[in-house]
């Protein structure tokens, strides 16, 4: 079973660098604390390994991966129209507010995240290709090990990030990345025959459009703050 843990853990560990789901772990490190984001991705990946080594080699054609892509396209999209709220929205006024990372129940959002993300994935059903071969128990548990390994990588690189931005900054970046990834989802999910390369830069649409108008925004905010001169009458 060794062999079978080594085996599994080295293929997902290398299929998923520079992968979606290290560019999501990224993301959310930058926006939610670190053990929260690999709790819920840990969570996430053994579920959907669990599933995949089970029956996912047999149910893999029937799964509706279209419309659980068109779910998780919706939830990014609105996770990240959220987390630019949060820091445009009106209760940024206020200087003095303590940051938002770790409210509303930021574990659940991670973890909904990736099993929406995960299931009809390539990974899984590389899972249970391996798992028709080898120990069901060793694939998912080396599966598991170097998915969430993977992951951690890019959460690493979160928190380096992290130290190094304003908590603004932070956000504003977070909330347009997931933007893109609904984006990035929403175009496969619908026009499966358009090309990857054509639908990620098609995807750079809703983020570039979001960012400008933030821009704009933040221009125009600081002249509406200026008080007018008073004039007084004698």
């Amino acid at each position: 079973m060794t062999a079978t843990i080594l085996l599994a853990i080295g293929i997902v560990f290398l299929a998923e660098l520079g992968d979606k789901s290290q560019l999501m772990a990224l993301t959310f490190a930058l926006r939610y604390r670190w053990w929260v984001v690999l709790g819920g991705i840990a969570t996430a990946t053994a579920a959907v390994h669990i599933i995949s080594v089970g029956v996912g080699h047999f149910l893999g054609a029937a799964l509706p991966t279209r419309a659980i892509a068109l779910v998780a396209a919706l939830l990014f999209l609105a996770v990240g129209v959220w987390t630019l709220r949060e820091h445009f929205g009106p209760a940024d006024e206020d200087e003095d507010a303590p940051p938002a990372r770790s409210n509303r129940a930021p574990y659940f959002v991670v973890l909904s995240a990736f099993l929406l993300a995960e299931l009809g994935d390539r990974t899984m059903f590389a899972t249970a290709a391996l798992a028709t071969d080898n120990n069901w128990f060793g694939v998912w548990l080396g599966s598991t090990i170097g998915m969430v390994a993977a992951d951690a990588l890019a959460i690493g690189l979160g928190i380096l990030v992290g130290k190094h931005l304003p908590e603004r900054v932070i956000g504003i970046c977070a909330g347009l990345l997931f933007l893109y990834f609904g984006a990035l989802t929403l175009l496969t999910a619908a026009l499966p025959d358009l090309a990857l390369a054509a639908a990620a830069g098609s995807a750079l649409l809703i983020p570039a459009v979001a960012g400008v108008a933030l821009a704009v925004r933040g221009r125009a905010r600081p002249a509406a703050e200026v008080p007018e001169p008073q004039t007084h009458l004698r």
